[in-house]
């Protein structure tokens, strides 16, 4: 491999989960593009879209990816961690506790009960992004949880 790892995401509200992956996980926004139909439509991707690549501090990106051709349905339902496929994305934080204090404001909700789990040494958090998407935050540090988590 030549370059860090990506991950596409596939939106309905651009502007939206920008601010989310930026604003609260910490993303940077560093490219936009519209790719054309004459790309996007013989490589599969089913045609026209608009991109945004977002650098995450410690290597790698999240594409999100607007289809224009065929918008994504607002009826979509969010896909299942138990079934085939790309399940979550995962962020390693260094300080769990002011993104967990952002996520609600931001769209986002929790997956898991407790909110805070503790695993192996690391504090885990499951949530699912203002789309429904699963969002995996893992803080390292351990430890216990702020007393305003579930434990």
């Amino acid at each position: 491999m030549t370059r860090p790892f990506e991950v596409g995401v596939v939106v309905r509200d651009l502007e939206r989960m920008e601010r989310f992956y930026c604003d609260v996980i910490g993303c940077r926004a560093e490219h936009r593009s519209r790719i054309p139909d004459s790309i996007g439509g013989p490589a599969g991707l089913g045609g026209e879209l608009t991109v945004v690549w977002l650098r995450v501090p410690s290597g790698g990106c999240v594409k999100l990816i607007l289809p224009r051709s065929a918008p994504v349905s607002a009826d979509a339902a969010p896909l299942s961690a138990g079934r085939p496929g790309l399940s979550c994305l995962t962020f390693h934080l260094d300080d769990l506790d002011p993104v967990l204090a952002a996520l609600p404001a931001a769209g986002a909700r929790p997956l898991s009960d407790p909110v805070v789990v503790l695993a192996r040494g690391r504090r885990i958090s499951f949530w699912a992004d203002p789309e429904g998407n699963a969002v995996e935050l893992v803080d390292a540090r351990g430890g216990n949880p702020d007393p305003g988590h579930s434990n």
